[in-house]
Order: structure tokens, then sequence, then C-alpha cells
């Protein structure tokens, strides 16, 4: 399966739209968690306007007063389009998918679907923390098989894994990151046939959180995990939000593979009344009509992981980076400077400058901070240099 490289859009990047004063003048998480002086570079917000096909759906809808509940496929349609078009695939099936209010309140949804109390969730650390939150939250428990040393997959420790994992009775799940949050890991077609052939062979049921699909760098592949041979009964997440930073407008899609529509199907349906449907509006439209906003952010985001690495090497030379093949998220292994287990601490209190701490993303993530590269080649420059004095 190959992914359509993303072109020069002619569009200008979206990174480098709103100064640092515009941005302060936001009122979502990133902007108002810290003091003004202290320089946002953690959770995941990009530093964007809103796509334009974005911005006059909405603004269309609000003129009509097009305020009520979702309803409709246009959605997962969109998402269909763009699959086929971006990764050539032509398998999501419009009806094997549900909206959802969120990819992670689906994620919640589809364990319960495949999974039950006290049963065994597998996740790759360093991975997202809230997979840890939500799982156990729902009185499941997690166990972990962690990424092998070159970032990716273990197959060995992973098939140990599921062995462990039902061992007791019971079923299990492998919520799976695909790309991978935070090193940017995109996964191979051969990866994930292995995945679902480890999952088939010990009876683990796969849901893949897809949400970073689109943020994919040109010239390399993203393998939806459902496209891959004996992902059948696998259910998958996907969103426009992260790579639309569509976050408050809330809207997710749920799709099942052939095997597990019916799983699917037990869904309760008030679960889709959680969606907004002006979160439907915005990321149907940032699907069908946002591609060329897409593309001029995605080269943005390549020449920030260009420079970040180039900005690291000269001032934070300890410092780990091995930029990653997707996500605007860029993992640090700071155990070379003598930190402690917290280096994020240590540098919001001496360089003023929030990243996020590695400790919450489990096993290997001590030591080490997340970075998120969405914003100006001035605000990566500037948090650079805040990192290096909290050194002095």
């Amino acid at each position: 399966m190959t992914r359509i490289p993303h072109e020069t859009s002619g569009e200008p990047n979206p990174l480098q739209a709103l100064t640092l004063d515009q941005l302060r003048r936001r009122t979502s998480m990133k902007w108002r968690t810290y003091p003004e002086d202290v320089l946002p570079v953690w959770v995941a917000e990009m530093d964007v306007p809103l796509a334009e096909p974005v911005a006059r759906a909405v603004t269309d809808a609000l003129h009509l007063g097009d305020t009520g509940y979702p309803a409709g496929t246009a959605y997962a349609e969109a998402l269909a389009a763009f699959a086929e078009k971006r990764w050539n695939w032509d398998g999501l099936a419009v009806e094997r998918t549900a909206i959802v209010p969120d990819v992670m309140l689906g994620v919640v949804e589809m364990l319960k679907l495949v999974t039950g109390y006290g049963d065994a969730v597998v996740v790759n650390p360093p991975v997202y923390p809230p997979f840890y939150h939500f799982v156990e939250h729902m009185d499941r428990r997690v166990v972990e098989a962690p990424l092998g040393a070159d970032g990716r997959i273990d197959l060995g420790v992973l098939e140990e894994t599921f062995r462990q994992a039902m061992a007791g009775g019971g079923q299990a799940a492998y919520l799976l990151c695909s790309p991978h949050n935070p090193t940017g890991t995109v996964h191979t077609a051969e990866e994930l046939s292995a995945v679902a052939a480890l999952a088939e062979r010990h009876g683990v049921r796969v849901v893949a959180d897809e949400i970073h699909a689109p943020l994919v760098i040109g010239g390399t592949d993203f393998v939806p995990y459902l496209s891959v041979p004996g992902a059948e009964r696998g259910l998958s997440l996907m969103s426009a939000s992260k790579a639309w930073n569509l976050a408050g407008l809330k809207a997710a899609l749920a799709i099942a593979g052939p095997g597990a529509g019916a799983d699917l199907a037990r869904m309760p349906e008030e679960v889709g009344h959680g969606p907004s449907h002006i979160g439907v509006i915005a990321h149907t439209a940032a699907l069908r009509d946002g591609g060329a906003w897409l593309d001029a952010l995605l080269s943005g985001l390549d020449a920030g992981r260009r420079l970040l690495a180039d900005l690291l090497a000269e001032h934070l030379p300890a410092i780990r980076y091995r930029p990653g093949d997707a996500t605007y998220l860029a993992w640090l292994d700071c155990r070379a400077l003598g930190l402690g287990d917290d280096p994020a601490d240590a540098f919001l209190h001496h360089g003023r400058v929030a990243l996020n701490s590695g400790l919450p993303f489990g096993t290997g993530g001590a030591g080490h901070v997340r970075f998120n590269l969405a914003t100006s080649p001035q605000v990566v420059t500037e948090a650079v240099r805040r990192m290096a004095t909290a050194l002095e």
C-alpha cells in the first residue's frame, strides 16, 4: 500500500501565520495552564489558524442555525474518500462505521465491546498517557509490552504479553497506537500483518487508535490496520482532530473490519449522541476540502523536525532525538543531562518552557520529554534556548 506523498500546495505554512501575542489570546489548555512567562510546547494543540474550508463550513452552519444533533454518513464518506486518495485504501466500508464523541471515548466503547471487567488491555509503552487512565477507569488492567530499543513493536515481547494476558481466562485486547505517540513511529505493513497474526493466534482483539494517520511525512507509507491480512476482526478509531487542530470540535469515527461489524452494531445507540453536530461538519469539511492546507502543514512540520534536530545538536548535544515519520510530537531522551527522571520539571522551573514529562508515558518514559513541534520556527528556537538556559 503506497501513501500518496504530500505535494507543495501553494498554501502558506499555517505554522507561521500567528504571532505569539495572538496565540496568548487563546483560552484553551495549551495557553492557559501555565503563567504567561512560560512558553508552552507540550499538549497536542497546534499553533495554527483554522483551515479556511473548515472555518467556512462551521460559519455557514452557524449562520443557518444548523446546531442540532448529528445525523447521516457524510463524515464516514469523507474519510473513506480521503483514505482512498491518501493511503490507496478502498476498504473503509461506510456501513461499518459509527460516530463517537472523540477517539479516546471511542476506544473505551470499543474495548467494552470486546473485553469485560478485569480483562487485560495490552499497550506499547512509552505511549499516550490516557491509554492508562481510560483503561484503568473502566476497570480493565493495563499490561505493558514495551517498544524495542529501536522504538518499534517488539513482536517477541508482544507475543509473550499476549500469552500472559490470556493466561487467566477471560478476554484481552491490544490497544495499538498507529502512528505511535510519542515516538512518531509509523508501523509497516509487515509489522501490522505480524500483529494481526499474533492477535488471531492468541484470541486477542485489536483496537487501533489511528488519530495521527494523516500526519505522515511524504515518502513514508501509512498503513491502516484494517487493511492488512488477518485484521478482519479489528476495530479502528480515526478523526480529523489532530491533523486539522479540531480537538474542541468533538467528533470521531469508529470503524470495524469485516469480521467485527456485529461487534460495532452492539454499541449503545446513545453513544452516537455524544459527538457535536458542528464537530461532524468541521471534520467532514477538513477531510473533504482541507487537503491543500494539510499539505502545507506537513511541509512546515517536516522543516520543524529538521530545525529541532539542528538546534539540539548545537545547543543541547547530549539530548538524543530520533525524528519520527509521523505526528508533530518529538520524543527527546534527556537522560544524559543528569536531570533525573523528570527533566520536564527542570525545564519548566529553570527555563520557563513547558514540555510533557515522560513519566506518564509508562515504561521507558523516565528521563524523557515530549516536545510539540506544531508551532512556528521562532517558538521552536526560543524553546530550545530556554531548555539550554535551564542547564546553566
